[in-house]
């Protein structure tokens, strides 16, 4: 039993190495032709252009590329057998691609490519002075190989057109022999364009899909037609047929590990529950994921269906909502919705310690705790002071402007003794009776005054002895960042709390 299961892990092992060789050793091989310094018709400015970007383009994708510029027809029928015989050479693994850009015409329902050294009289000529398309099909199907790829931008236009039997423009759709791909920049019998820039619109449309991972062919050139189409205004269609038998993407897609799996799988999970405590939590365990944008741009929505104001729903179909709706413009669920999407839309851990300082059992408490951690663990991992040991910082009395009242008591500082710093309304009162009171300043910048203004903190805040004591021992564990924030009382009632939490709280 023991050699059995030896020799079957040996087999598979055996396996698995012969396919990554196969895979890896695959050949492909690329001749690429651009012809344009036509002596006798027209010459054309792009060919010679594309074929440099499309050797380049091919070159990225593992093709091995000859490229053959304003070749005569002796180079270009050398360039072809020579192709054809590497091709040979390579094995049925292989993958052949042909590209020309220049001069082409038919002739009785044969496709004609043009070296530039052509001099044409009479049509009953072209097969002695041209190159048949054919030929090329001819040596990749000698071949014997799996897949191949010809591509043809060439009738930018009928250089012969005053020759009789010699005046149908474009080509002629050709059948493709088992095994391969034919693409053409226009539809049989139309003319492609030349281009106005530097390239033809076909190939600069080829060249910028072609690093498309996971791209089936058929969908390259899919998308190809439809950029040809938007930039040449709907004049040129881009036209291909396919006999392959095999499925070719020129870059294939990344084969996702299982951990990657593993969090698509989750992601999807999540975004199907609709449950923005879910997404936060996702969120939190991968913050640098890939779907974290996407989570980010959930949770928004999210929020902002929960925090359509209470109005709404007292007055649906968009009438007037009641009085009773309107004379508490305040009333708790509405501030805490205000506090929550004003947390939201800072997107700071100071707004949403405001909102849990003001609502710590609130509905959305625990999402802001999720949302006010993983703020932080951001800001450690980016502040690269954090590991450092940092330099005495001065306290906010030494930061305080000159002139300013703001200086640390002498003494204990009890609950509900005067706290003897900061202005004098602050200074003359004790804890105990400023908790009670009206804010001086809005708990988070933009907060709108209905929510705080003439109201009492302890409205807002439900604050007590026990529980602003521990809120004050974060100001001695963090002094410098705690005591930095905005506060109701501003910074010297946030001191005095500090003080008061280093004595113990009396």
């Amino acid at each position: 039993m023991r050699r059995i299961a030896i020799g079957f892990i040996l087999t598979v092992f055996f396996s698995v190495a012969l396919f990554s060789h196969r895979a890896f050793a695959e050949a492909r091989l690329a001749l690429v032709v651009g012809n344009g310094a036509y002596t006798t018709v027209t010459p054309l400015d792009n060919p010679v252009n594309d074929a440099e970007l499309m050797a380049d383009a091919l070159r990225k994708v593992g093709f091995d590329v000859t490229l053959v510029t304003d070749s005569s027809q002796n180079d270009l029928v050398l360039a072809i057998s020579r192709f054809g015989s590497r091709l040979r050479e390579a094995g049925e693994d292989a993958t052949g691609l042909f590209y020309y850009a220049g001069h082409g015409v038919q002739s009785f329902g044969t496709n004609y490519l043009l070296p530039v050294d052509i001099e044409l009289q009479d049509a009953a000529d072209l097969s002695l002075v041209g190159v048949p398309a054919q030929a090329v099909l001819r040596q990749m199907f000698s071949a014997r190989n799996r897949t191949n790829i010809v591509i043809l931008d060439a009738c930018r236009n009928n250089p012969f057109e005053t020759i009789p039997d010699l005046s149908d423009n474009g080509l002629a759709e050709m059948k493709a022999p088992r095994g391969t791909f034919l693409a053409y920049s226009t539809a049989p019998g139309e003319i492609a364009l030349d281009g106005t820039g530097g390239n033809s619109p076909f190939t600069e449309a080829l060249a910028q899909n072609l690093q498309t991972p996971g791209l089936p062919i058929e969908t390259l050139f899919r998308s190809v037609r439809v950029d040809v189409l938007k930039q040449t205004g709907n004049l040129q269609t881009p036209w291909d047929t396919s006999s392959l038998t095999t499925d070719f993407q020129f870059v294939r897609a990344k084969v996702p590990t299982a951990a990657e799996i593993q969090e698509r799988q989750l992601w999807e999970t999540v975004k199907l529950s609709k449950d923005p405590l879910q997404v936060l939590l996702f969120l939190r365990a991968h913050p640098d994921s890939t779907y974290a944008e996407e989570a980010r741009e959930l949770m928004t929505s999210l929020m902002a269906q929960e925090l359509q104001p209470a109005a709404e729903a007292a007055a649906p179909n968009g009438t007037e909502a009641p009085e009773a709706v309107k004379a508490d413009p305040v009333s708790p669920p509405d501030t805490e919705r205000e506090m929550i999407e004003t947390a939201r839309r800072a997107g700071t851990a100071e707004a949403y310690e405001a909102y849990l300082a003001s609502y710590p059992d609130g509905s959305f408490a625990e999402l802001a705790r999720l949302e006010l951690q993983t703020i932080q663990n951001k800001e450690q991992r980016t502040d690269p002071a954090a590991a450092q040991p940092q330099a005495e910082q001065p306290s906010v009395a030494e930061q305080a402007p000159s002139g300013s009242t703001t200086t640390e008591p002498q003494g204990k500082l009890a609950f509900n003794s005067p706290l003897g710093m900061g202005e004098p309304e602050i200074a003359t009162r004790s804890i105990s009776e400023l908790i009670t009171g009206s804010p001086i300043y809005p708990p988070i910048e933009g907060l709108p005054e209905a929510v705080w203004k003439d109201k009492t903190c302890a409205e807002c805040h439900h604050w007590e002895q026990a529980n602003l004591c521990d809120q004050a021992k974060t100001y001695v564990a963090n002094e410098t960042r705690a005591l930095a924030k905005q506060h109701p009382y501003g910074s010297a009632f946030k001191q005095a709390l500090r003080l008061w939490a280093k004595q113990g709280c009396p």
